[in-house]
């Protein structure tokens, strides 16, 4: 083989070598896109997600309160049950003894005069 003929293979060889080369360079690229598209997708629903956790994390505060007014305010309820039921008791003693009064009263009236 002559020098030329050499010279020739070699060239056809690196322009072989390179085209495979260009081929696999916009196959990588056409790889890096689609990460990047696959990545930005994944940022943009942990976006959501995040969005979202603190809607809740709002609402259960927001929850928390309410229910902390709602627990004072079944308190007040309580103590004022508690409250009214000592007065009732109260009253219900005085009835009592008013009744006894009415009793023994009844009684004395009914009884024949001698």
């Amino acid at each position: 083989m002559s020098e030329m003929d050499d010279l020739r293979a070699r060239l056809a060889a690196l322009e072989a070598e390179v085209d495979r080369l260009r081929e696999e360079s916009a196959a990588t690229r056409t790889m890096a896109a689609m990460a990047d598209r696959d990545s930005a997708e994944v940022r943009s629903s942990l976006r959501g997600h995040t969005q979202v956790l603190n809607a809740i994390r709002e609402d259960q505060v927001a929850q928390r309160q309410t229910v902390a007014q709602l627990a004072a305010a079944v308190g007040a309820l309580v103590a004022g049950q508690v409250e009214h039921t000592r007065i009732l008791e109260a009253h219900s003693s005085t009835l009592e003894q008013l009744v006894a009064g009415q009793t023994a009263i009844l009684e004395e009236l009914r009884r024949p005069k001698s």
